[in-house]
């Protein structure tokens, strides 16, 4: 059983349940008590807490490596795959060239071709639960879109979305979990190596077709990193995008007048994408310290992970007027949920586009809904924050 934290400033643990459950009050403290706190659990790590630390670093790829990504490092291999998962776990200049061949995939054109088959699932999600008044919005809703979505544009079936799900959460929620994160990378390692065999010299418009034409330097892409951009592809797309919907659903279920408000004008959905996004934000990323350099009077040495911390810093009171109130139309809102510097997620237009159509449609179907009597809803959190399950009736 792993012992209680001591001190929060000395002694975190993100996966302390009620770290899990409610970190902002944790962060609160941390901020003015000690802005970048350190852990010796799990190997040891930094967490800075306030906007302007997350952005230095972020931005700073000269001291900070994002050669590995996990908030917790591994036992054994420390890559989720082969080539590591490029763009986002390397460093220029190969995070340069991958970044470039996957940024067409999630360009505002590409993504708008991706809308119309996300809003008909929606609604098949829907129309499978809205007669019986109940439903889980995580499990039965916002876990399902995300990976269909990303399963479309790698070209694969339908049927394997339960699959991926899982992959996906072996690897980032139990990041502390060796043999199960080993497991599913190995699975998914076996599989998307099959279906870069079976799609090698085709000519389809799918990502792994058009991954394996791709030249680079006058040369093809190699397999391994094919592997790492469609693996990554998958684990960045997923998980992050049905965490952020599965909070804003459980937002506007706790919030009646935000999802009254809502439902009359669906014209502000951009706007409380943005403020879901900022004080939602799932995502806490891993950076590496390259050499020993002291940062905000840390001394940090070369190795160190430092825990990217930006969901709390879309909580700072620096950085945003109120920062613990969700004002749906907050219209000032610099958040940095998709990152900052060089490594900000590359799919931030697909994850809008799902948020905004997810939202929409569920409200545009169920404008009424609440937590279901009795029902507890479920955090996951470490990597990648957010409701494994909601249950609501409407």
């Amino acid at each position: 059983m792993t012992e209680a934290v001591s001190d929060w400033a000395t002694d975190y643990d993100i996966f302390d349940p009620s770290y899990v459950a409610d970190p902002y009050a944790v962060w609160d403290d941390l901020r003015v008590r000690c802005p970048v706190a350190h852990s010796d659990r799990y190997g040891g790590s930094w967490l800075p807490t306030r906007m302007a630390d997350v952005t230095e670093i972020a931005r700073d790829i000269a001291h900070f490596s994002s050669r590995e990504i996990l908030v917790v490092p591994a036992d054994g291999d420390s890559d989720v795959l082969p080539a590591g998962s490029p763009p986002i776990q390397s460093d220029p200049p190969v995070h340069t060239w991958t970044r470039r061949l996957l940024l067409p995939w999630f360009s505002h054109t590409r993504i708008a071709t991706y809308e119309p088959y996300t809003r008909v699932l929606c609604n098949r999600l829907i129309d499978g639960f809205v007669d019986r008044g109940s439903a889980d919005a995580a499990a039965d809703y916002a876990q399902q879109i995300p990976v269909r979505v990303i399963g479309r544009i790698l070209g694969v079936p339908d049927e394997m979305s339960d699959t991926f799900t899982g992959w996906v959460r072996s690897i980032l929620e139990f990041a502390n979990d060796e043999e199960r994160r080993i497991a599913a990378r190995d699975e998914a390692i076996t599989y998307f190596w099959g279906e870069m065999e079976a799609r090698r010299g085709g000519d389809a418009d799918d990502l792994i077709s058009t991954l394996l034409r791709a030249e680079v330097d006058g040369g093809p892409v190699s397999d391994e990193f094919i592997l790492g951009m469609v693996g990554l592809t998958l684990i960045a797309g997923a998980d992050t995008t049905w965490s952020a919907l599965g909070s804003s659903l459980w937002h506007l279920a706790t919030h009646a007048e935000d999802r009254a408000r809502l439902a009359a004008d669906p014209t502000l959905l951009p706007v409380a994408v943005e403020e879901f996004l900022r004080a939602y934000s799932p995502v806490t990323m891993a950076r590496i310290v390259a050499d020993d350099v002291e940062f905000a009077g840390c001394p940090m040495r070369a190795g160190d992970r430092v825990l990217m911390n930006f969901p709390a810093a879309n909580r700072d009171p620096d950085a945003f007027p109120e920062p613990d109130r969700v004002r749906i139309d907050r219209a000032v809102n610099r958040h940095v949920a998709f990152g900052a510097g060089i490594h900000r997620c590359a799919g931030s237009n697909l994850a809008r586009m799902e948020l905004e159509v997810g939202i929409g449609e569920w409200l545009r179907r169920i404008p009424d809904f609440g937590i279901a009597d009795g029902a507890s809803v479920t955090w996951a959190g470490g990597q990648v924050r957010g409701p494994r399950s909601c249950p609501v009736s409407f």
